[in-house]
């Protein structure tokens, strides 16, 4: 049975690397909009591709847009502190307690 434990411990951190990952894009693309970015180099467009399906649905859930400020990104990325506070440790214990 350790052989599941280990998967199981093993997807949990990797479910947590790529929230880490995707939690830092986010911040990049918000940064990115703070400024003038050319919309033509591939890192914005990468950036806006990768999270703009998230952000977009959370737009249409959650219109909140307070003077000109979109806080979606804050959503999310609260959203996924959330994750990794929840899902991630779930996985872990479930991976410790399996016998």
């Amino acid at each position: 049975m350790f052989v599941v434990n280990n998967f199981i411990m093993a997807i949990a951190q990797l479910i947590d690397f790529l929230l880490t990952a995707y939690m830092w894009i986010i911040i990049g693309r918000a940064i990115i909009s703070w400024v003038n970015a050319d919309p033509y180099n591939p890192i914005v467009r990468f950036l806006f591709n990768i999270t703009e399906p998230l952000l977009s649905r959370i737009r249409r859930l959650v219109p909140m847009s307070v003077g000109g400020i979109d806080f979606s990104p804050m959503i999310l990325i609260m959203a996924i502190m959330f994750l990794q506070s929840f899902l991630v440790p779930t996985l872990k214990q479930m991976g410790m307690g399996i016998h």
